[in-house]
């Protein structure tokens, strides 16, 4: 997991304090724009011939004219300079520039906000997944960035940025660690692990407590598996927190679809589809190192989803914890089934608001791509998630829960089936259409309890494309919006 340093500093010229200095250029239909501190006019009129375009992304390494021992990185803003702009060049910057120690911005920021979010780019692109590498090359991310502001973050925003960056990290690490290697027990004692130093209290169910419990959920994706399923619970409760949210995290670790078998270019990248626990635990640790007041419970939902002679069969009935049963018409079909498992206990303790994160659906890359999370809910949270996303630079896009849909899931034998493979309209609404029906009532109002489902079917991983802070690989969505929801729910 990556760590950066952070430094600040107010002055303007050159300096050869660290390996490199980032300045940006703006796009414009004049060509490139500089957009630097002082110091740097000499390359203003070069920014074209040096091949500078100004565009998102694009880094070039130049000299200044008149010191050509100094070596600049020009980073590309875009066409208009925000905070999101900001954010996404300093972890552009900082993700290219990987293998130099150390990085400082030389930016002109006048507004606080402009400079957490170069802060949290930079944090955000200091990474790099290197722990399975064999006899290939390794290249370190940048440990240092000093930043030239005229104020710099104070201790406690410094702090933030940093554990925010090590909680993404975090999640990355997980996703992008080989499915052999990180199993339901591996991803279980990881959990604990990470918590032990916390003031978090974890427990967690080996297969004979699911049995002895009922968590049919669980136990029927992975009964097909020689390793064996877990469930796992963590509850952050400060002193005087007035609020409770409940995260409930998919963590399939390695999904083959089971019996219902994918086909093997489908296979590629199925060891991502445990993202959604990897991110709830992230949040809730990363919540804990911060000091927010607010209770965050978090379940993290393990099993290996694997073809063999006691694996679930299409037509099985699985009695869900809670009594309520499941015909599964679709064993591919199982992000859904551990899920229904914790939404039913997480609404056992009444929090005031459950969020499920889940790369849960093709249907949503298919209907949002690859840097959409598509968001429901059964009351204005959903939006409020959505609100806060846009404000912290992550995409997320409201989608409806159609009542016409909800047929889909009419069984003949059971309480509901899983999937309906006769009807392929919105497929990732009628995913939420199950998940809902696990969600309880209020104990005060009994009122649905509120809720918040998030699909991070496509961009919870690149693949192997990058842009911004996000590399190739698992990219470590939805953990920025998670805390600042569980601040603002703090300050309620």
């Amino acid at each position: 997991m990556s760590q950066i340093s952070l430094e600040f500093e107010t002055e303007s010229a050159p300096s050869t304090k660290t390996d490199i200095t980032v300045i940006g250029a703006v796009s414009s239909s004049d060509g490139p724009r500089l957009h630097a501190i002082e110091g740097f006019e000499s390359l203003t009129d070069m920014l074209t011939n040096l091949g500078v375009s100004g565009s998102a992304d694009a880094l070039s390494r130049v000299v200044l004219p008149d010191s050509p021992s100094t070596v600049i990185a020009v980073v590309g803003l875009g066409r208009e300079v925000t905070a999101d702009a900001l954010r996404g060049a300093a972890g552009a910057a900082v993700r290219q520039l990987a293998g130099i120690a150390s990085v400082r911005f030389a930016f002109p920021l006048t507004d606080h906000a402009d400079v957490i979010a170069v802060a949290e780019g930079a944090a955000l692109g200091a990474y790099a997944y290197t722990q399975e590498k064999g006899m290939s090359e390794r290249t370190s991310p940048v440990e240092a960035v000093t930043i030239v502001a005229p104020e710099p973050l104070t201790a406690d925003e410094a702090k933030r940025v940093v554990e925010t960056a090590r909680a993404v990290h975090l999640v990355r690490d997980l996703g992008n660690t080989s499915a052999s290697a990180l199993t339901p027990e591996v991803f279980a004692d990881t959990a604990v692990d990470e918590a032990s130093d916390l003031p978090i209290t974890t427990r967690v169910w080996d297969v004979a407590q699911l049995e002895s419990e009922g968590f049919g959920g669980i136990l029927g994706v992975g009964r097909g598996s020689e390793r064996g399923p877990r469930l796992v619970k963590l509850d952050y409760s400060p002193a005087g927190a007035t609020s409770h949210i409940a995260l409930v995290g998919k963590g399939i670790t390695f999904d083959t679809g089971g019996l219902s078998l994918k086909p093997a270019s489908g296979m590629m990248g199925m060891k991502y589809d445990m993202l959604g626990a990897a991110t709830a635990l992230a949040t809730i640790t990363a919540a804990a190192r911060i000091g927010i007041n607010t209770r965050i419970t978090a379940w993290l939902c393990l099993a290996e989803n694997m073809p063999s002679g006691s694996a679930t069969r299409p037509g099985d009935v699985l009695k869900m914890y809670g009594g309520r049963t499941v015909e599964v018409t679709n064993t591919d079909a199982e992000g859904r089934l551990v899920m229904a498992d914790g939404l039913v206990a997480a609404s056992e303790e009444n929090p005031d608001l459950i969020v499920d994160v889940a790369t849960l659906t093709g249907a949503a890359v298919v209907a949002l791509g690859k840097r959409y999370t598509g968001v429901m809910g059964n009351d204005e949270s959903a939006a409020e998630v959505v609100d806060i996303a846009d404000g912290v630079g992550e995409k997320f896009w409201r989608m409806p829960l159609p009542s016409e849909l909800r047929s889909a899931l009419d069984s003949d034998v059971a309480d509901l089936v899983n999937a309906n493979l006769s009807r392929r309209e919105g497929g990732m609404l009628v995913a939420g259409h199950f998940l809902s029906e696990f969600i309880g009532t209020r104990t005060d109002t009994d009122e649905p309890i509120s809720w918040v489902h998030l699909d991070i079917a496509g961009p919870g991983d690149n693949g192997t494309s990058t842009y911004g802070y996000n590399g190739k690989g698992a990219t470590g969505v939805t953990v920025r919006t998670l805390l600042t929801l569980a601040e603002r729910h703090a300050g309620a």
